[in-house]
């Protein structure tokens, strides 16, 4: 739980492990690319680094759209994304590599060391390494308030790891096929299953949200149910591909936009139940003024909201509207937070007052 306008007192800053965490996984993430460039040509590695970028963009819009009832800190969410590009690809390799030679020592051939690393190994390894990413950002758990925050966390980290991972794949099929192989592959990866790195991760992700936000000791048993779905869903493509069937690709797919819509509805049914939360929290601070009847009806209302953020924006006020809604959806989170951790009255004073004092500079209307 972020407020950028918070008195510095109360506003926590990052920790060095975060910010060593970052600097090594984007180093790494460098290192990765440099070698790819040095090994596939200029040529070859523009094209592919270019395709991999291309779908970027609208991804990480797609996830961050996710986020703007209570936006994430932008440095956990770099944390997150640099760790599936630096850490978990770097590791991931080595590792599946590490695997397969023990299956090829074994006395196993190639083709099926092959099969073992892309269907087994590889998205045990993989999804552990990404899922790790949620692990670490648990010391921070007052970040993770909710099942989404758990998926854009994970859906970063997925991110990260495919941008890096979709590189390498492109300048493959370039060295093996050029350009006409490359685009083909592009099709797949890049336009017909790009989200399939952040849904995987995504199962670990509210799993970990899940036992942050619930009580009892039980609820941690979920953590590896949620691994085991992201092994299973990253296996059944792979597997699918190794397959070059039709008919599998076609049933992998739909089992992993299966997973899309559970973690929409997740998604879109939380948010509505802590809008519809403020309706019962924020009645309370009436008397300070800060909140009257028309601003419960809009801030408890996705759609009043957006039209107080338009009505905003026409009289110069859209800035001071986000800021208010935040604060607002912060209060309520913080509600929920102490009733479902139990914190002590000095620490919920200090926060609560601090976001007051934001929707009193914010509210001009």
């Amino acid at each position: 739980m972020t407020v950028s306008l918070r008195p510095p007192a109360l506003t926590r800053q990052p920790s060095k492990a975060l910010l060593i965490g970052l600097v090594v996984s984007s180093a790494l993430a460098v290192i990765v690319l440099v070698v790819l460039l040095l090994s596939g040509g200029p040529v070859g590695f523009g094209l592919s680094l270019a395709l991999a970028l291309a779908p970027l963009p609208l991804l990480l819009a797609a996830v961050l759209s996710l986020d703007r009832l209570e936006p994430e800190p932008r440095l956990h969410l770099a944390f997150s994304f640099a760790w599936g590009a630096g850490v978990a690809i770097v590791l991931g390799i080595a590792l599946t590599i590490a695997g397969q030679a023990l299956f090829t020592r074994a006395g196993y051939g190639s083709q099926v060391v092959n099969t073992v690393g892309t269907v087994f190994l590889a998205p045990v390894i993989e999804e552990a390494l990404k899922g790790s990413a949620l692990l670490l950002l648990l010391r921070r758990r007052q970040e993770i308030d909710g099942l989404t925050d758990g998926i854009i966390y994970a859906s970063m980290a997925g991110l990260g790891f495919a941008a890096v991972e979709n590189v390498g794949y492109y300048l493959m099929s370039f060295t093996e096929g050029g350009v006409g192989a490359t685009m083909q592959l592009f099709v797949i990866r890049g336009l017909i299953d790009p989200l399939g790195h952040p849904i995987y991760t995504s199962m670990i992700g509210v799993a970990v949200a899940y036992a942050l936000t619930r009580r009892g000791p039980a609820r941690f048993a979920v953590i590896p149910l949620g691994y085991l779905a992201a092994v299973v869903l990253h296996g059944l493509w792979n597997g699918s591909a190794t397959t070059e069937s039709l008919s599998w690709l076609g049933l992998a797919y739909l089992v992993i936009m299966g997973a899309l819509v559970f973690l929409i509805v997740v998604t879109v049914r939380e948010r509505k139940q802590l809008v519809a939360k403020m309706a019962f929290y924020l009645p309370g601070y009436q008397q300070t003024g800060l909140v009257v009847a028309p601003d419960i009806a809009m801030l408890s209302s996705l759609p009043g909201r957006r039209l107080a953020r338009k009505w905003a924006r026409g009289k110069g006020l859209g800035k001071e509207m986000s800021d208010y809604q935040q604060a607002a959806t912060e209060l309520t989170m913080l509600h929920l937070r102490a009733e479902r951790e139990g914190m002590d009255m000095t620490t919920f004073a200090a926060e609560r007052d601090a976001l007051l004092g934001v929707m009193a500079r914010s509210r001009r209307w």
